[in-house]
């Protein structure tokens, strides 16, 4: 059984903005606006775990990568009002990123019950 267009495009957005979120938090702390020695280019790990489970479609990481952005989210809040010059740009990208990664998660989690309830229900 194929699933829903739906859930195919709301799985690629989510997989895109994580990957984006990884990308331009390595490229953010190493390269365009450091901040020191690179040690906050760390703070990408916690966003590769999850990698794994949503290429593998498995929900339950969907639900709580849901949670999980929304700590970056405040960091980039933080940072573009706190910050200024690129790294208030490049915190404002953070933010639209953020955003896109809870909203496709949500949007998945929500398809993927809808197709997966009994018809009648």
């Amino acid at each position: 059984m194929s699933s829903p267009p739906v859930v195919d495009a709301t799985r690629t957005l989510a997989v895109g903005s994580l990957l984006a979120l990884i990308v331009l938090g390595l490229l953010w702390e190493l390269r365009l606006a450091p901040t020191g020695s690179g040690m906050l280019a760390l703070k990408v790990l916690p966003l590769a775990v999850p990698l794994a489970g949503l290429l593998k479609r498995r929900l339950y990481t969907y639900r709580w990568v849901s949670l999980l952005v929304w700590l970056y989210f405040t960091e980039g809040v933080v940072r573009a009002f706190g910050d200024g010059g690129l790294s208030a740009k490049l915190a404002m990208i953070e933010i639209a990123l953020c955003l896109l990664l809870f909203g496709a998660c949500a949007l998945h989690v929500r398809a993927r019950l809808k197709a997966a309830a009994p018809a009648g229900s």
